[in-house]
């Protein structure tokens, strides 16, 4: 079978939601009104630290699909002071969010115990309003979420191949300004910055899946001990520390293209590895100066750059079974199974959907009452399953 990304089709039920007059869909999807109905009509569970567990109304999949939302739109109103990634939550909820994706990542891989039937996946994405204001589709609504899918294999077997230089697919790849022109610099300053013992680095034809060949050229991590490991609150502190080194390579490049010379970035996690790794090294520093070139000729160019950090960082089983951590670099529009080379098409098909509902519904509350027993929150109830 020819490897390569894959183009699957995903049915949902069309949301029941007018949206106000004078009002852009993406500003409606992003309002809290909306969020009130994700919570009516799709929540699933929530807690007192506003995290809330809910069945994704677009989903990527319909086999297993959910997320978490730190939902602070009614305790901070400013979107722009809203967290939008672990390392600016504050500790006690980060701690019961941890303990939320062990739960939820256990869950999967138990009910889906071999790697040739499914894809197991779970990540986080920045949602920061890092681009353009007038662009469509901005995040304006500002909140920290993650994702937890299953792909049935078979399903992405039989899938037509997509087209590999479909933007969102190149991120991860040899397209991705990171890879292309800072691979070994990047590198070693995971390599240097991060004292890691549960996390330790995977070569990429051991994170590559076969029949995507994704991902595509991207730093990744095995999680020694597998499953077992989540429950390790050891583990948690790694997987932050990736973010906090990601986050500190993409704020001191983006600050050099912005600035020629400019200061080390304020609040760096890894001070001393940013000014011997990073400021002092050729190929980081005269690409910094392309970018910059670029920008000042190229206004579209300009209006595209993500100046702060944007990434997505994910959890996801390989073909031997071994789990696997990686982080990317985030492009407008690319989404969190396309740096694993699956691309989805969300299509409105109700009838479609409801063949699936209840086989989802029951996979999601047999995933909430876990979390219950753990006493990670309390029940929703909807019209499509009650409170408990």
């Amino acid at each position: 079978m020819q490897a390569g990304p894959r183009e699957i089709t995903t049915p949902f039920r069309p949301i029941p939601l007018e949206i106000p007059e004078g009002m852009k869909p993406n500003e409606f999807f992003n309002s809290t009104e909306n969020l009130a109905d994700l919570v009516h009509n799709n929540g699933l569970l929530a807690n007192p630290e506003n995290l809330l567990l809910y069945r994704k109304a677009l989903g990527h999949s319909n086999e297993f699909d959910c997320s978490i939302i730190y939902n602070t739109s009614k305790v901070i109103l400013d979107p722009l002071g809203r967290p939008v990634r672990r390392t600016q939550v504050l500790g006690p909820v980060r701690h019961v969010w941890n303990r939320m994706n062990g739960v939820l990542i256990g869950y999967m891989l138990e009910r889906y115990p071999d790697p040739a039937d499914a894809l197991v996946l779970a990540g986080e994405a920045s949602l920061d309003a890092t681009w353009p204001l007038t662009a469509p589709g901005v995040p304006s609504i500002r909140m920290l979420h993650n994702h937890f899918i299953v792909f049935p294999m078979d399903e992405l077997r039989q899938a037509r191949l997509a087209d590999p230089s479909n933007p969102n697919l190149t991120d991860g790849g040899q397209h991705s300004l990171f890879q292309q022109y800072m691979r070994d610099v990047y590198r070693e300053f995971f390599t240097r910055a991060l004292e890691l013992e549960i996390l330790k680095p995977a070569a990429d034809e051991h994170a590559r899946l076969d029949l995507t060949g994704y991902p595509q050229g991207l730093p990744s991590w095995e999680i020694q001990g597998g499953a077992e490991a989540l429950q390790d609150i050891r583990f948690w502190r790694e997987y932050d520390a990736i973010l906090k080194g990601f986050l500190d390579f993409y704020r001191t490049f983006f600050s050099q293209v912005s600035t020629r010379n400019a200061p080390m970035p304020a609040d760096v996690h890894f001070p001393h590895h940013v000014e011997e790794v990073l400021l002092f090294n050729n190929d980081f520093l005269k690409t910094a100066k392309k970018v910059r070139d670029r920008c000042i000729h190229d206004a579209r160019y300009a209006n595209a750059i993500r100046w702060q950090p944007a990434f997505k960082q994910l959890i996801y089983r390989n073909d031997d079974g071994r789990l696997i951590v990686t982080i990317s670099q985030n492009s407008i529009g690319n989404a969190i199974t396309e740096l694993l080379g699956v691309v989805v098409n969300r299509v409105p098909d109700a009838a479609a959907y409801e063949r699936s509902e209840p086989a989802l519904i029951e996979k999601l509350l047999e995933v909430r009452r876990r979390l219950i027993e753990a006493d990670l929150g309390d029940g929703i109830a909807t019209d499509y399953w009650p409170a408990k």
